[in-house]
């Protein structure tokens, strides 16, 4: 045991459950990192990459992006309640005048698929055309499906539009900085990618039958495709910071960044927004990649205590309030409240056997969960 409470036998066995994944040929390289009271445990790059190198964390971004709006509810400058629309003229169109930053980070706002991508992203005001056009696919709040991009590209505008500043700028000056996670960017000129490791592709993708032997049925997930995902390689993606998706650090930074939600570092949030942000259900209903209910707070997922933990990118020997986020590829980043443990883990290998990325999930978040001791564990 370290003085911090963390099983070293086990971290080991955790480092050894990743490594596995890539001496099996199954990833080009990937890198965890365990931290607990405030301080770094256990930090490997495993394989083809760089010691402390960085990797793009796909939708582990959207903790980020949360936290900066979290800031701004302290501050009185933005409101879950409000509707987007109070704010942003051009997105009052078509029916969507209901829909609030609540919905947004929550996955409910009804508009999943809604496209925007490449050179229209880059520009803000070909981003505000785009907000015009999209149509609602059900009425907000009523359903819960993951938004890919398209809802935090709103949260991003609605960031701007409160702070008076780029929205990668905020991020940065009001967060990372803040917290001393200089590996951690939304937004990175093209000078400061060469640690950045190149996104592959790897593996098959399972048949429907296989899915449907373990009791899963086919999800349509949208932009979450290859053909998107690889497009993270390009500069000028890298360099623009999509917002859902486009940050790029080191499983070092990331876990340090939750040990900041935990509270074991001091941190620029209102206290009682962060223990909403990270604490607070706000939508029970079903979400298809759960196949149960979403458990989403202001921005992040927690773990609950029905059995789906492991679907939500936690392991079952968390306890059911851990928070986090999971990313494509198999990213994971999350915290444990009753353990003080933060998790993650990164990989540059986009595996297209979703059974195979799934069980590798529940292993390594498994083994994290049972690094140390729970005080009122309650799964």
């Amino acid at each position: 045991m370290t003085d911090t409470g963390v099983d070293l036998e086990r971290c080991a066995d955790l480092v050894a459950r990743a490594r596995r994944e890539v001496d099996d040929g199954a990833l080009p390289s990937c890198q965890l990192a365990v931290a607990q009271g405030g301080r770094l445990v256990v930090f490997e790059t495993i394989g083809a990459a760089a010691p402390e190198s960085r990797y793009v964390v796909f939708s582990v971004t959207k903790a980020l992006v949360a936290a900066a709006a979290w800031l701004l509810i302290g501050d009185g400058l933005l409101d879950p309640a409000a509707p987007v629309a109070a704010a942003i003229a051009e997105f009052a169109t078509l029916g969507k005048g209901a829909v609030t930053l609540e919905h947004l980070l929550t996955h409910t706002a009804g508009f999943p698929r809604a496209p925007l991508g490449p050179p229209a992203w880059a520009v803000r005001e070909q981003r505000l055309e785009a907000f015009a056009r999209w149509r609602l696919d059900w009425e907000p709040g009523t359903r819960c499906e993951y938004h890919p991009s398209s809802a935090h590209w709103v949260v991003a505008e609605l960031i701007e539009r409160a702070a008076g500043v780029d929205y990668r700028a905020f991020v940065r000056e009001r967060l990372t900085e803040r917290l001393g996670l200089a590996t951690l960017e939304l937004g990175v000129a093209g000078p400061d990618q060469g640690d950045v490791n190149a996104v592959a592709s790897v593996g098959a993708a399972p048949s429907a039958a296989e899915l449907a032997e373990l009791g899963f049925a086919p999800v349509d997930l949208g932009e979450i495709n290859d053909a998107t995902l690889l497009r993270f390689n390009d500069p000028e993606t890298l360099a623009l910071g999509v917002p859902g998706a486009g940050a790029v650090g080191t499983a070092a930074d990331v876990a340090v960044f939750y040990q900041a939600l935990l509270s074991t570092i001091d941190g620029p949030w209102d206290p009682a927004v962060l223990a909403d942000g990270t604490g607070h259900i706000r939508v029970t209903l079903p979400e298809p990649t759960v196949g149960g209910p979403a458990n989403r707070t202001l921005g992040l997922a927690v773990a609950g205590d029905d059995g789906l933990a492991v679907r939500r990118g936690f392991g079952r020997t968390c306890s059911a309030r851990a928070f986090g986020h999971t990313g494509a590829g198999g990213q994971l980043a999350w915290a444990d409240p009753a353990s003080g443990v933060s998790f993650c883990f990164l990989t540059n290998g986009l595996d297209a056997n979703l059974i195979r990325e799934g069980r590798r999930r529940a292993a390594l978040g498994n083994r994290a969960g049972a690094l140390a001791p729970q005080s009122g564990r309650t799964t």
